[in-house]
């Protein structure tokens, strides 16, 4: 079967054949993938950029983790999912052993491992991972929205993190995918949010489609610029996804005493921050990356609820075949999510 794999410590991926997987071994299911999601993560993996040197000693590896299809076959021991089953899967593999896990924290396990990052991922025909990281989804939801889960409850939790209630003023800074999946969840409880995007035009009319009204170009204005005119006043939360660490001082500076501000992307380079001023100001800052089982099931469930608005965010769809040609309009600003499909594979 065909696999977009990282080979090499080095920029790029190649599409190779790979055997078909082996009958399961105990706990483990075999996915027939239908969709898979090119997340900024792969990006990161595929540039080789600085943070995942990690990888090189689990290469060659196939990518994904954002993928959805039909279990094929389970092995021994498997009971909360069947053969036929429509499932979607959270990639974090859990140790179940250190003090995380026996506190029902698998996201925060010392020893986790990623699929599509430590183990084979989901841009291949088929994937093999553990049962209990799968989770079955409606029969009604189409298998490529469906594929949309993971990164949106990356989004639930880093709303969730950020204790978003009705009512508050919210911006989210990039609209990227996780971006809007944030944007979208806080319009959700009852937020006024702002997304701010440079050089965004495309995406931030995303993020209008999605329900989300309030958008800024930074291109065009600032951000103190454009709070000032919407909100009259600093905001109670601010959320970032855009993975350029200068934005996260920007977004700070427009955050009120006591505010809360969550950083979600990955970022390269160092933050510089006035902590004086920071704790002054008593603003809190924190982290949110992965997800949760809870923010997973209100992914699946928001996904059922809303499947023709959230459809949108995959604005694109490539055979996995042609992978690399996915990749580089995933990194270009005129896509918001792009799907490889297997070559054969069209739900």
């Amino acid at each position: 079967m065909l696999a977009f794999r990282k080979t090499a410590p080095a920029f790029g991926a190649d599409i190779v054949t790979v055997p078909e997987p082996t009958l399961p071994a105990a706990g483990m299911a075999t996915i027939e993938v239908a969709a898979a999601g090119i997340c900024g993560s792969d990006i990161h993996a595929y540039e080789w950029t600085s943070g995942y040197e990690f990888m090189q000693r689990f290469l060659p590896l196939t990518l994904g983790h954002e993928f959805s299809g039909i279990v094929e076959a389970v092995g021994e021991g498997v009971q909360d999912i069947q053969v036929g089953d429509r499932v979607v899967c959270w990639p974090t593999i859990a140790c179940e052993k250190c003090h995380a896990c026996s506190a029902g924290r698998p996201q925060d396990c010392s020893d986790r491992r990623i699929i599509g990052f430590h183990v084979n991922g989901g841009f291949a025909g088929r994937v093999t991972v553990p049962a209990i990281n799968c989770r079955v989804v409606p029969t009604d939801l189409p298998l490529d929205v469906a594929a949309l889960a993971e990164p949106l409850a990356v989004a639930v939790h880093a709303v969730n993190t950020a204790d978003i209630s009705a009512g508050d003023q919210v911006v989210v800074l990039g609209p990227g995918p996780i971006g809007l999946g944030m944007a979208f969840v806080a319009s959700k409880r009852g937020a006024e949010v702002l997304v701010a995007g440079f050089n965004d035009d495309v995406r931030l009319k995303h993020a209008r489609d999605l329900g989300v009204a309030a958008t800024v170009d930074l291109a065009r204005e600032t951000l103190r610029e454009a709070v000032e005119q919407h909100f009259g006043r600093p905001v109670d939360r601010v959320l970032e996804a855009t993975g350029i660490s200068t934005s996260v001082a920007e977004g700070l500076a427009v955050l009120r005493s006591s505010g809360i501000f969550v950083v979600a992307g990955i970022h390269s380079r160092p933050l510089e921050l006035d902590l004086t001023r920071f704790v002054r100001e008593k603003k809190q800052l924190r982290a949110a990356h992965d997800t949760t089982n809870e923010a997973l099931s209100e992914a699946i469930s928001l996904l059922a609820d809303h499947a023709q608005v959230l459809s949108a965010m995959a604005t694109h769809r490539c055979p996995l075949s042609k992978a690399a040609e996915g990749f580089e309009l995933a990194r270009s600003r005129e896509a918001v999510k792009v799907l490889l499909i297997p070559d054969g594979e069209q739900e």
